[in-house]
């Protein structure tokens, strides 16, 4: 069955699945109910540690998010699962240490479904998602702005892939 037949699925991995991870899903979770697709897209995130099970996302991140009109409340972290590789279409990773774990973990014929996330950056040219977590107010900021321009560019793709 193609995409344009069933539900597309997005899954945002990063480390522990408190900062980046769930601020890219409540971003893309935004944009993808103002376009009008939360009946088709299915939006996730997990960590490829289990340091935080079950916490909400980090406070400065929500914090930070809400600022932006995002609501990232009723998020909690989990790590990422086996079936996940096979229950979403793309599985986005937050920076290239998150992409090696996955590319180890993945099986090999689900493998084209791993990416870097800031491959659907339009207007930054950012190779990966800073990790904010020990560092300033400016970092959790930093964050949203690559992850609003990342998810915009994820946006024009899923619509092309329902289509």
């Amino acid at each position: 069955m193609t995409p344009s037949h069933r539900d597309y699925a997005v899954l945002f991995v990063c480390t522990g699945n408190i900062c980046r991870s769930p601020t890219a899903h409540g971003v893309f979770l935004k944009q993808v109910q103002q376009a009008g697709l939360q009946r088709r897209v299915r939006v996730d995130s997990a960590g490829t540690h289990g340091y935080h099970m079950g916490d909400p996302p980090d406070a400065r991140s929500q914090h930070h998010a809400t600022l932006r009109g995002y609501d990232l409340s009723d998020l909690r972290a989990r790590r990422i699962e086996e079936d996940d590789f096979t229950r979403h279409d793309l599985i986005l990773a937050m920076d290239q240490g998150h992409l090696a774990l996955l590319t180890q973990r993945c099986p090999p014929e689900l493998r084209h479904k791993l990416q870097a996330f800031t491959r659907w950056c339009q207007r930054h040219s950012a190779a990966e998602v800073p990790d904010p977590y020990y560092g300033e107010a400016r970092g959790f900021e930093q964050v949203l702005d690559l992850v609003e321009d990342g998810c915009a560019g994820l946006l024009a793709h899923v619509r092309e892939q329902l289509r």
